[in-house]
């Protein structure tokens, strides 16, 4: 061992618990015979990336256009429109601890543990997914066919993603290896993004999408020409959302059987010795660490602001801008934006640190949604800020991933008997994330319909498209600068993560001479 490095690692004994030392002063350490690193091929890499496109493409497909299609084109009310957004995603939420709960009850079969999950539940999840956009004939339940099936599509989508997500464990033994199929994988979901935004935006955006004049409107007099063009063009609009839906669930089913004929699953070559830790035990040592239950509101307030954005989008881009035929192509300059920048901000945060890529990165966007809050239309700036709200995103699609890992390895280091925790770090984080979506639309549905919002109008009244600009711009604004007072208090800063990263890897090489290895926790969380 080089001096430098025998230094460093007596720095780090420092930092460890008592115990972990005193189990680690032994006279002699036994040399192994290194294995034979188990390599990937890039083959098997790209194929186990494509599994991470389903979820993205039918994610960002519903995160855009459900609020719209179901006001506009499947004409639902506003109260029951807000009733579906909320409990679908709700459930949503509900669904990841439960799905993740029940594939560790799992046993092994001869296809793996977690492919079972993957390859049974992708016909159903198509099925369902291309019956969210189908608009039945009776309009007295359409709410609950809309309901039934969006929860049905987002169980489904779970047992799809929640083993995908750990499969990450199982394709090889190797750390380096795992490090850089996750790459692969993280490029393929951004673009995931984009091709969702792209096919549904683009296939939507052809269509003529209907709307009825007010009666205060000087075409009164072709009342009945109006509504028989309009009925013509609603047809197609449906035909057009079903079209896209098709599409989009041929991409699910090539992905799955991609991923499900290109990785082979394989089994721990030993197994932990420890009795694993009970979930309510675990849970309540989770939650009451102090930097992820800080980590978690800040990007709670900071996730809600950019999923009211998501979610308003459309239709403020529609009656408030004015833009009924663009906003599919501002979409797209968003999502576009946001994918070019990711590597910007991966250099960023590794050069001067994570804390300062969240204040910087996340507070972009404030000017620019003030900039469309107090200037009239103009779509040049509308433009622009799009791209703006794209590095933005940008920064809040890989921030919270790239600091979880930092705060479990913070609480290893608290806690070094506390075994099997890290899917209740992540399980959570995405619980509360998609339970703060759910109460998100649904509130801000619910406020369109006290406006007084008009199923399919040309036009909205003023106080609807006053209420869409409050939803869209200053809502979230005052989220997001809650959000940046709440990371003030986030404790782990560079200084905080070299030293834990120190005790860690003396941590290791203790649980290493021990003969037994204790990695794969750390693993886990810095894959994620």
């Amino acid at each position: 061992m080089a001096k430098g490095e025998g230094a460093e690692s007596g720095s780090a004994a420092g930092l460890l618990p008592t115990g972990i030392l005193q189990a680690g002063e032994r006279p002699a350490r036994v040399k192994k015979e290194p294995k034979k690193k188990q390599q990937l091929s890039i083959c098997n890499k790209l194929c186990y990336a494509v599994g991470g496109a389903p979820y993205q493409v039918t994610g960002c497909a519903l995160g855009f256009f459900l609020q719209i299609y179901l006001l506009d084109v499947a004409q639902v009310n506003p109260f029951s429109a807000s009733i579906i957004l909320f409990v679908g995603r709700a459930w949503d939420a509900v669904t990841d601890p439960l799905v993740g709960f029940c594939i560790s009850k799992t046993s092994w079969t001869r296809l793996g543990r977690l492919m079972p999950w993957i390859i049974f539940s992708t016909p159903l999840a198509v099925i369902t997914y291309f019956l969210i956009w189908f608009v039945p004939d009776f309009p007295r339940h359409q709410a609950l066919w809309y309901l039934l099936f969006y929860c049905l599509f987002e169980t489904l989508v779970t047992c799809f993603h929640v083993p995908y997500s750990a499969l990450t464990m199982f394709i090889s033994t190797e750390q380096s290896e795992r490090d850089s199929a996750t790459a692969y994988r993280m490029t393929v979901e951004v673009l995931g993004t984009v091709l969702g935004t792209a096919i549904q935006g683009q296939i939507v955006g052809q269509a003529d999408t209907p709307c009825l004049q007010s009666p205060n409107d000087s075409t009164v007099t072709l009342e009945g020409a109006n509504r028989t063009h309009s009925a013509i063009s609603l047809k197609k609009t449906q035909n057009a959302y079903l079209l896209a839906a098709g599409v989009i669930a041929s991409i699910y089913v090539i992905c799955a059987v991609i991923l499900t004929l290109g990785v082979r699953e394989q089994r721990e070559p030993y197994e932990t010795q420890k009795e694993p830790m009970s979930f309510f035990r675990g849970l309540r040592l989770v939650m009451s660490h102090g930097p992820y239950v800080k980590l978690i509101a800040g990007f709670l307030f900071t996730s809600l602001a950019f999923m009211l954005v998501e979610g308003n989008f459309a239709l403020f881009c529609t009656y408030t801008l004015g833009f009924r035929n663009e906003f599919q192509n501002l979409l797209l300059v968003i999502m576009l934006s946001a994918t070019f920048t990711i590597p910007f901000w991966q250099w960023f945060l590794t050069r001067f640190g994570k804390k300062t890529a969240v204040y910087i990165g996340i507070s972009s966007a404030v000017p620019f949604l003030m900039l469309v809050a107090l200037m009239k239309s103009n779509l040049i700036v509308t433009y622009v800020v799009a791209v703006a709200a794209g590095i933005s995103v940008a920064a809040a699609f890989l921030l919270p991933w790239s600091m979880l890992p930092d705060v479990v390895d913070d609480f290893h280091l608290k806690q070094p008997h506390s075994h099997g925790t890290e899917p209740i770090f992540f399980s959570f984080y995405v619980f509360f994330t998609k339970f703060a979506s759910g109460v998100s639309l649904g509130i801000s549905t619910l406020s369109l319909d006290f406006a007084g919002y008009q199923t399919r109008g040309c036009s909205q009244p003023k106080l609807v498209r006053l209420t869409l600009k409050m939803l869209v711009t200053m809502a979230p604004i005052v989220l997001i600068l809650l959000g940046l007072l709440l990371f003030k208090l986030y404790p782990i800063d560079e200084e905080k993560r070299r030293q834990n990263r120190k005790a860690l890897q003396a941590l290791r090489e203790e649980a290493s001479s021990s003969g037994c290895s204790d990695t794969d926790s750390t693993e886990l969380a810095s894959i994620l």
